[in-house]
């Protein structure tokens, strides 16, 4: 009878640490990260997929010198052939080689929050405002040293303005003319927006925000960083600092490959600590950007 008393409170012991496993299995969301991994054994290669699961590091944890405030976001201008990243501390919107050298910087004021930057078009970009869930457009010229957000067309979604949990990511489909708006979590979204920035003054100005809770649901990380719109493939990228993942998504939200930010996956000696950014340049290569203002660059090897 002893005997059975004593295994009484060990069985209900396991039972409460069987408990707490599952859920934080499913707060981490890691069963349906290891049913995306099994399932990647056998299924058949998406010929449009970018396949993340193939880049290895070529440039690892490069600090961007130059800076006190930490970078958040990333974005390529094909024109200029660089990258451009913002600070929301002290707010300035800084130009980036593509080895991560500051190129230049220019002052944002009236910003608020800035936590993304998003290329549209030749001298053209979004920027967002995170608390107040803005998105501002701007223009820059060569020789711009400060933007003001009160001479440039803006518009606010005012969704979910509960949260304290606002926009950290866009990427822009310039063929469908279309701004994808990632909101961070609680909950985690991604909006396309449709209408802004506005193209054509001859047009009415109409703005139309959709979402997609069958692909959000799919995303099997736990916030969302940054995003990036690959014209080449139509998928999307997603960039997750908690769980330190960027996962592809095909036109139908399903996932089809991701790239580890954690040590020893892709040739990291580290893991990627805080990781804000995610850019893709022409040929593919990928640039992401993390606190403490770390720059890494990965590349798929050549057949």
């Amino acid at each position: 009878m002893r005997r059975l008393a004593r295994s009484k409170p060990l069985a209900l012991l396991l039972v409460v640490l069987l408990i707490a496993l599952i859920a934080a299995g499913q707060h981490l969301r890691l069963f349906e990260r290891a049913w995306f991994n099994l399932n990647s054994l056998w299924q058949p290669i998406n010929e449009q997929a970018i396949a993340l699961d193939q880049y290895r590091v070529t440039l690892e944890a490069q600090a961007i010198e130059g800076l006190d405030a930490d970078v958040s976001a990333l974005t390529y201008d094909p024109i200029r052939k660089s990258l451009f990243t913002v600070t929301n501390k002290n707010p300035e919107l800084i130009e980036l080689s593509l080895d991560g050298k500051i190129l230049r910087r220019i002052a944002l004021v009236g910003f608020g929050d800035s936590e993304a930057v998003e290329f549209i078009s030749e001298n053209i970009y979004v920027i967002t405002d995170e608390r107040q869930q803005r998105l501002i457009k701007i223009h820059l010229d060569e020789d711009a040293r400060f933007l003001d957000a009160a001479e440039a067309e803006q518009i606010t979604l005012g969704v979910h303005m509960s949260s304290n949990k606002g926009f950290e990511g866009l990427a822009y489909d310039s063929v469908g003319k279309r701004l994808f708006v990632a909101k961070e979590r609680d909950p985690m979204l991604i909006y396309e927006v449709h209408g802004f920035p506005h193209h054509n003054p001859e047009k009415s100005y109409a703005v139309h925000v959709i979402n997609n809770p069958k692909r959000d649901a799919g995303l099997f990380v736990r916030d969302l960083s940054s995003l990036q719109y690959d014209e080449r493939s139509g998928h999307l990228l997603a960039l997750s600092d908690e769980s330190r993942l960027i996962i592809e998504l095909d036109i139908d939200g399903r996932p089809l490959s991701t790239l580890s930010l954690n040590k020893g996956r892709h040739g990291l000696e580290k893991n990627i600590p805080q990781a804000e950014g995610l850019a893709m340049d022409d040929d593919g290569n990928l640039y992401v950007v993390s606190e403490p203002n770390l720059f890494y660059v990965f590349k798929k090897p050549q057949p």
